[in-house]
């Protein structure tokens, strides 16, 4: 049964806001709305483990409106918070469910793609993009040898986990992530990173 809001008495200006946060997490809702940066991974984390411990089977709704770890080229995020993102998604026993509500690209297309099957969805005028890690590292040239080296590792992590959830070759994945590749909600659930497109009745 859904919840109801409580409406607010007398007049409004001297009334507190409701507590929107709390009410939509009740539902079993987790919203990601911003560049995977760790205070933004804890607080991820920190939910989808809370539900869990409140109910170990009922499933999770993910909510996803994001750039990933990078935004307008600017990297602002590490990969290792969306892959503790991925991880505990698959470590948790309720089902995580996927939605696309906004934008959903690079590390955050791949968390979309990793809910639970059958259950992963985009609203219609969701965009989403997979591209490869960016490397924002500057340094002498034996570090940046060495980050180069971290950023392939990282790429081939990507890559493996994508093609799990896509069910494609990772050769296939691999070459598609050369270009940053586009899809509208129709697309990416022709190319397997959805299942279904949310439409309203």
């Amino acid at each position: 049964m859904a919840r109801v809001i409580p409406s607010l008495q007398g007049d409004a200006s001297s009334q507190s806001p409701p507590d929107l946060p709390s009410y939509i997490f009740k539902e079993r809702i987790v919203y990601l709305g911003m560049t995977l940066v760790p205070s933004v991974t804890e607080l991820i984390l920190a939910e989808l483990l809370y539900l869990q411990y409140e109910d170990s089977k009922k499933p999770i709704q993910l909510y996803i409106n994001s750039t990933g770890t990078s935004k307008d080229g600017q990297k602002y995020g590490y990969d290792t918070e969306a892959f503790a993102v991925y991880d505990t998604i698959q470590y948790i026993k309720p089902p995580v469910h996927t939605v696309a509500v906004g934008t959903a690209w690079g590390e955050a297309a791949m968390l979309l793609a990793s809910g639970a099957q059958g259950h992963r969805s985009a609203l219609p005028a969701a965009s989403i993009m997979l591209k490869q890690p960016i490397s924002s590292h500057r340094g002498q040239a034996s570090e940046l040898e060495i980050h180069r080296q971290e950023m392939r590792n990282t790429k081939a992590q990507m890559v493996e986990i994508l093609a799990k959830t896509l069910k494609k070759s990772e050769a296939e994945v691999s070459k598609d992530l050369n270009r940053p590749r586009y899809f509208d909600a129709y697309g990416a659930k022709e190319y397997g990173i959805i299942d279904k497109v949310r439409v309203w009745s």
